[in-house]
């Protein structure tokens, strides 16, 4: 699934064909993605001016000047095509812009979503408004982990997946980010001391920051919307690492299942 860094990597890659251009045509080319296109969007949409595009945890936006935005979730599978030779039997909506620019988003599983909603409403959508504060932000503090982690006795893996807890997060770069820690993944979260959070915040942001430098990780379905792949996982320490050396100490790289999601730590000099 696509997570924080390829969703700011294609934002950033559909900003050049988008930002300020006028949508001449959209079209959609079945009646849904994990729930119905909504009510009304080609009529919303076109002639409309994109003003500006975004991202809140994995969530794309396209801002524009009526006051709406359109929110993409890119669900297992979804990416955005830009100017495709032609349609595929998976791309389901489709942008032209008045300068010619043509961009499709191809979703094959379908796990994907398209929402449409008032911009000056949106940290009100009941999604937006669950969800905690984005990991690159300032509002991400030891201090803020500390209190929202009090008490927890769910493991600190699970904790930091709870998008209440931090918006964006995903599988690959909590692993990643706990072994930068040398925090254990399965340590109930509000065991988790003051000063091993103190290092987990910066190696978050650390992570995220190298995977977005890197065009976020291409794992079967992702690419770019210029349609390179994401060469982070060329980078990984520990995620689908298992039985391979760590990186830091040369221990067996373990697995175990949490939650449903494989986890990839070393049990040496992860504590």
């Amino acid at each position: 699934m696509p997570e924080l860094p390829e969703v700011e990597t294609t934002v950033r890659g559909l900003q050049r064909y988008l930002e300020g251009q006028r949508i001449a045509r959209i079209a959609t080319y079945r009646a849904d993605l994990r729930r119905p296109f909504p009510e009304g969007l080609v009529q919303a949409m076109t002639g409309a001016t994109i003003t500006a595009l975004g991202r809140r945890a994995k969530y794309g936006l396209i801002h524009t000047d009526r006051d709406q935005t359109l929110v993409f979730h890119l669900g297992m599978s979804g990416r955005w095509r830009i100017e495709p030779d032609a349609l595929g039997p998976h791309d389901h909506l489709e942008i032209e812009t008045a300068a010619g620019h043509r961009l499709a988003l191809c979703d094959p599983r379908r796990f994907g979503s398209v929402d449409l909603l008032d911009t000056s409403a949106l940290d009100q959508w009941p999604t937006f408004a669950a969800l905690g504060p984005e990991p690159l932000g300032d509002d991400l503090t030891a201090a803020y982990l500390k209190s929202a982690l009090a008490g927890r006795v769910a493991a600190i893996k699970l904790m930091l997946l709870d998008q209440r807890v931090i918006a964006g997060l995903g599988n690959i770069y909590v692993c990643e980010a706990l072994f930068r820690a040398r925090i254990d993944p399965r340590k109930p979260a509000g065991q988790v001391s003051g000063p091993a959070l103190q290092r987990l915040v910066p190696e978050i942001r650390a992570v995220l920051g190298e995977a977005i430098a890197a065009g976020g990780s291409s794992l079967r379905d992702y690419a770019r919307p210029d349609g390179e792949l994401g060469y982070f996982s060329k980078r990984f320490d520990v995620y689908d690492r298992a039985g391979q050396p760590c990186v830091r100490d040369g221990a067996p790289i373990q697995r175990v299942v949490q939650g449903g999601r494989s986890t990839w730590f070393c049990a040496r000099c992860q504590k």
